[in-house]
C-alpha cells in the first residue's frame, strides 16, 4: 500500500488525497510536525517538504505535480478520452490553483486589515480567472470531475471554512466559483481527503488571536452570518 507523509493543514498535501479519495484509491497516511521534522523524514525527502508519496516499491516521490502525474499513470485517470493538448490545458489551470496554495494561506494568516485587504486582491486575481473560464458547470470542465477540481479543492475547502467561521467570503464577486465551490464540496471530497480533526486545527492555525480573521470573528457558523450577526 502507498503511504503518504503530511502535514495537517498543508493544502499541496489535500490535492494528492483529494485524488486518491476521488477513486477510493487506499492508502497510509503518517502526519508530521513541519516544525520539528524527524530525520527519517529528512532523509528521503529531497525538499524537506510535504507531500511525500513512498511508493508500494519505497520510492519516495516528492512535489505534488509530480505525484499527480504518477497517480494518473499508475491508476485509471479520473477522466477517459482526454487529449493531449487537453491534458497540457488541465496541467496548466491545475498548476494555477496550487500556486495560489500559498497565497491563500499568507492572506489568512494576516495580522491586520491592510494586509488582509492587499492580499485578498492577489487571491482574487486568480479566482477571477476561474471566473472567466468556468462554463455551466457543475465542475470546472462541465459534468466530469477533472485533476483541474482536484487541484483546486483546497482553495474552495478552506475558503468555505473561512466564510463558516467568519463570514468574510473569499470568493466575493466570483458567482460561477462560488457554485463551482458548491458543486465540489458536495462530492464529499473535501472531508474525505483531511483528518477529522482538520478544521480545528485549521481554525487554530488561520483564526487565532495573531490573524485580523482571527481577532474579528463575529459569529461561529454559517447559520448566524444569515441572521445578521455581523
Amino acid at each position: 500500500m502507498i503511504k503518504i507523509v503530511s502535514f495537517k493543514i498543508c493544502p499541496f498535501v489535500q490535492r494528492v488525497t483529494a485524488r486518491l479519495a476521488a477513486q477510493n484509491i487506499p492508502y497510509e497516511i503518517e502526519y508530521i510536525s513541519l516544525k520539528d521534522k524527524p530525520q527519517w523524514f529528512l532523509d528521503i525527502s529531497p525538499n524537506g517538504q510535504v507531500p511525500l508519496l513512498i511508493t508500494e516499491s519505497g520510492t519516495a516521490l516528492f512535489e505534488s505535480d509530480a505525484i499527480i502525474e504518477y497517480l494518473d499513470e499508475v491508476y485509471p485517470m479520473l477522466e477517459s478520452d482526454v487529449t493531449p493538448e487537453q491534458r497540457a490545458l488541465d496541467r496548466a489551470w491545475s498548476y494555477l490553483g496550487s500556486k495560489h496554495y500559498l497565497v491563500q494561506c499568507s492572506t489568512m494568516r494576516s495580522a491586520d486589515e491592510a494586509t488582509l485587504t492587499e492580499r485578498r486582491e492577489k487571491l482574487a486575481k486568480a479566482f477571477a480567472k476561474a471566473e472567466a473560464a468556468l462554463g455551466d458547470g457543475p465542475f470546472f470542465k462541465g459534468e466530469a470531475l477533472s485533476n483541474v477540481d482536484i487541484a483546486w479543492l483546497p482553495l474552495l475547502h478552506r475558503a468555505a471554512i473561512i466564510k463558516a467561521h467568519t463570514c468574510q467570503d473569499l470568493l466575493e464577486g466570483f458567482p460561477k466559483v462560488q457554485q463551482w465551490q458548491a458543486a465540489m464540496m458536495a462530492t464529499g471530497l473535501a472531508e474525505k481527503s483531511v483528518a477529522e480533526d482538520f478544521e480545528e486545527a485549521f481554525t487554530g492555525f488561520y483564526l487565532s488571536e495573531q490573524t485580523y480573521l482571527g481577532q474579528n470573528k463575529c459569529c461561529d457558523d454559517a447559520k448566524a452570518c444569515e441572521v445578521g450577526c455581523c
